[in-house]
């Protein structure tokens, strides 16, 4: 019967066919007791299910990804259990897992409140401790739909009428009393799961994302493979809340956002001098790695995003306007076609590449209203945008070079922990298998020069060529994807962009995308969260206020205040008629790094007195150092 391979090469021989159960006790009773779900030839599969011919088979733990994700997918379905014993009549319409954990979306006309996500989790104890059995079942296609329909479960009615004709339809049974259609796979028994789960919150969901569609109610859970796990993701959100930018950027007084333009920021003086900050920044950095800065329009007429492919791609997301003479024109949301276009100006040889093209480019992009997020998910975003045009055998070491300049700027801005993510050929693409085959190693060989840890994202290249994400992880160690390096087969060609080459042949130049920020705002969202607003003081947005003790010291403060700025650092002077310790309390919770008090010992040694943020401690300086001190130090961070 059955030939077994195991990932370590070894093969296990039955003489009948076998359980993933069975195959595990019989590699180790440790094993046995751990397993949760098995692959059968790289297929997730329960580990109930039945192995009848020759395979491979591995079997994961809850110390395995695809253990853990099991163990919440299970979760999940547990929590609609308890939620459809404790509510009858309610309905349940999604369950995945999701990062960190699931959710599960409901239909019930009472809103769920805090007091109900505790009783939910109570009965859900319950079940575990029941460790009620999991039993998997394929339905006809008319019998599911006709059963969910009997006993109220529309909306699950219509997701079996949605699924293809020619697609298995499976149900999981959770003892004798609940059942829900999925493709699985499952644990054994809910006593496999565990308790090191918690349910966070309830928020709204349209059904299918559509908001024309009724309003469900939507409960997150996380779930781990223990408790010391939870612990920590717990502590983490924990100090994620107290990061959130929005409310910092609240109290920083750096942004807003209105209704009357959802998805856009309203930048306040304090914040849009660190926006200039990050971009002074990053252009003396392109400068000297010999990028030419350049702008285009932020409107151009549909037909250019037709040409480029942009439209059929893009088209539903993008901002249309049309003008009296009936023309349609888009705000751009992306860079590249114009990019292309100034390319395209004047005759271009071999001798120009590779030629690195940047722009801080304003674009647009609809959002559903539902997915804006702050800065971290908005509609129109700055783009630290650029492309390179270069000739296939300088692939390789353009790439390396954007690398580095990444990997160089994340380093300055406080991010040394970076991960890579390097994406081959999707199965539909454009161009051709050598030219595929010579963009992918040069990427692979630029990931593996840069020393990092790396993943490889099969068949999830862009259709028009391989690309490297990069990943930051934060102070609190979530990941963050910003900067993209993507090597573009495909749209030089369809916006006719060429040069000679050194035979006086005409070729198309390869195009290289590449952001490093990805999106400013969305940059400086991270980086809020990273520094909980405590900004390093070279890109901190107000470096410096100066308060005098009394009145009588204003123009003391005022001069002080005057050579500080002469020096290259931000400062204001705080002459408000409010007492000293009031004063420190406002500026402390705005992050300000440094706060100066001056009074008549001030005035007579002409010095500051130095109240660092986060710090009782106070330290007496001369002018003249003070401004020596810290200049150099608001000069020092990109050398």
């Amino acid at each position: 019967m059955p030939n077994i391979t195991l990932p370590d090469g070894k093969k296990l021989n039955f003489e009948k066919s076998v359980t993933g159960s069975e195959v595990a006790k019989k590699i180790s009773k440790s094993l046995a007791k751990q397993a949760l779900v098995m692959s059968i030839d790289g297929e997730l599969k329960d580990l109930y299910s039945i192995i009848d011919k020759d395979c491979s088979v591995k079997i994961f733990t809850a110390k395995d990804p695809e253990g853990l994700e099991v163990i919440r997918h299970d979760t999940a379905h547990i929590m609609a259990m308890a939620v459809q014993e404790l509510y009858p009549g309610t309905q349940v319409t999604i369950g995945p897992v999701i990062e960190n954990g699931f959710y599960y979306d409901f239909a019930r006309k009472e809103p769920f409140t805090s007091d109900d996500l505790k009783k939910i989790e109570k009965r859900m104890t319950e079940i575990i401790d029941k460790d009620v059995k999991t039993r998997r079942e394929v339905w006809e296609r008319e019998k599911a739909i006709s059963h969910f329909k009997k006993i109220g479960e529309k909306y699950k009615a219509e997701i079996i009428e949605s699924i293809p004709n020619n697609e298995q339809l499976t149900v999981y049974h959770h003892g004798d009393t609940w059942h829900d259609l999925c493709r699985g796979p499952h644990l054994e028994s809910s006593g496999k799961i565990g308790k090191a789960f918690k349910l966070t919150k309830v928020s709204g969901a349209y059904w299918r994302g559509n908001s024309k569609n009724e309003m469900l109610q939507r409960i997150y859970g996380t779930g781990w493979a223990n408790q010391k796990d939870l612990e920590l993701y717990l502590k983490r959100i924990e100090e994620a809340e107290k990061r959130d930018h929005r409310k910092l950027g609240k109290e920083m007084d750096l942004f807003h956002f209105r209704e009357e333009s959802p998805g856009s920021v309203f930048w306040h003086e304090k914040g849009w001098s660190l926006f200039q900050k990050l971009i002074n920044y990053m252009r003396s950095r392109q400068d000297a790695a010999g990028y030419k800065e350049v702008n285009t329009p932020e409107v151009l007429d549909r037909l250019l995003w037709e040409k480029s492919g942009h439209w059929e791609k893009y088209g539903a997301n993008m901002y249309t306007s049309e003008t009296p003479d009936e023309k349609i024109f888009a705000i751009k949301p992306m860079n590249c076609p114009g990019h292309i276009q100034v390319f395209n100006q004047g005759l271009k040889s071999y001798r120009d590449l590779p030629l690195r093209i940047t722009e801080f480019g304003k674009v647009h992009r609809y959002e559903p209203s539902g997915a804006l997020h702050g800065l971290l998910r908005v509609r129109a975003f700055t783009q630290d945008d650029a492309h390179i045009f270069c000739s296939e055998d300088q692939i390789t070491s353009e790439c390396l070079n954007v690398t580095n300049l990444i990997l160089d700027i994340y380093k300055d801005l406080g991010f040394e922990n970076v991960l890579l993510k390097y994406a081959d050929r999707p199965e539909v693409r454009v161009g051709s298998d050598d030219v595929w085959d010579k963009a992918e190693a040069s990427l692979l060989k630029v990931v593996k020069a840069s020393k990092l840890k790396y993943s490889i994202n099969k068949g999830e290249g862009a259709f028009y060529g391989p690309k490297i994400e990069f990943v930051l992880r934060d102070a609190i160690g979530r990941d963050w994807q910003c900067g993209t390096l993507q090597v573009d087969l495909n749209l030089p060609a369809r916006l006719d962009a060429s040069y000679v080459d050194k035979d006086g042949s005409k070729k198309v130049p390869v195009m290289l995308h590449r952001a490093l920020f990805g999106s400013l705002e969305r940059f400086i969202g991270i980086l809020i969260e990273h520094y909980a607003g405590k900004f390093p003081f070279w890109i901190s947005p107000l470096q410096t206020v100066v308060i005098p003790i009394s009145e009588d010291f204003d123009d003391y403060a005022i001069k002080v205040s005057k050579k500080i700025k002469q020096a290259g650092i931000s400062s204001l002077v705080d002459l408000k008629k409010h007492n000293l310790n009031y004063k420190i309390r406002d500026h402390s919770l705005a992050k300000i790094p440094l706060l100066l008090i001056c009074g008549k010992k001030e005035v007579d040694s002409n010095s500051v007195t130095i109240r660092r943020l986060d710090s009782d401690k106070q330290e007496n300086m001369k002018l003249d150092l003070f401004l020596k001190t810290f200049s150099a130090l608001n000069q020092a961070s990109s050398k």
